[in-house]
């Protein structure tokens, strides 16, 4: 089935590649698959047929859950709006946000780097994937996301998204010198993280200094 044109004005924030996302869905089933028939095997053991099959399906349904959650997952831009698609649409102003951080998470040697939108405590915060490096490679946002989200942050003032917009502005910089990726800001950005932790959240200050001392 050929797959939807996306709207005029849209800029698409996540991958919208079909095999990518059937890759994603067979491995987020084959990883349910393997747990729940642990879990069920153990279950099984300890107190039959019956108990392994109720411990199979506990297991398995939040997980197919939040594999069908993680698969109908949208973000996209639109002028200044930041909208969030699961099970549902919101929308957040990038302008209102109240507070903006970036977090490098390292799982297996594969750093990533987000934005975290917070739109205030009635709204859960948002996060935008902007690059993902594992060794001295790896895949980014598209330039055209990347200026359009750039211009949409220097106009939030309540969380200083001038320096976040500074920062991919000199992340496409670099791209447009052709830099190899370990000399881009997101990628030193991933690689300054300190290692053997989940996640590290840069706060506004650090990424101002870090913006600061860029070329």
């Amino acid at each position: 089935m050929a797959e939807p044109e996306t709207p005029p004005g849209r800029i698409m924030l996540t991958s919208e590649d079909p095999k990518l996302r059937r890759r994603r869905g067979c491995s987020g089933l084959v990883g349910v698959a393997i747990f729940a028939a642990a879990f069920g095997g153990i279950g099984g053991l300890i107190g039959g047929q019956v108990a392994g099959l109720v411990a199979a399906a506990v297991v398995a349904l939040p997980l197919l859950y939040l594999v069908a959650f993680n698969l109908r997952r949208r973000v996209w831009l639109e002028s200044n709006k930041l909208y969030v698609r699961t099970w549902r649409v919101r929308e957040i102003d990038l302008t209102e946000a109240e507070r903006l951080d970036l977090l490098v998470t390292d799982v297996r040697g594969t750093r990533s780097v987000g934005l975290l939108v917070n739109a205030g405590n009635r709204r859960k915060t948002v996060k935008i994937d902007l690059a993902v490096y594992a060794g001295t490679g790896g895949r980014e946002l598209q330039i055209l996301a990347l200026r359009k989200l750039a211009d949409a942050l220097a106009n939030n003032f309540e969380a200083n998204g001038m320096v976040f917009s500074q920062l991919l502005v000199a992340q496409l910089r670099a791209e447009a010198r052709g830099d190899a990726a370990p000399d881009r800001p997101l990628y030193r950005l991933a690689s300054a993280a300190p290692s053997g932790k989940l996640a590290q959240r840069f706060t506004m200050e650090a990424v101002s200094r870090f913006v600061a001392s860029l070329d």
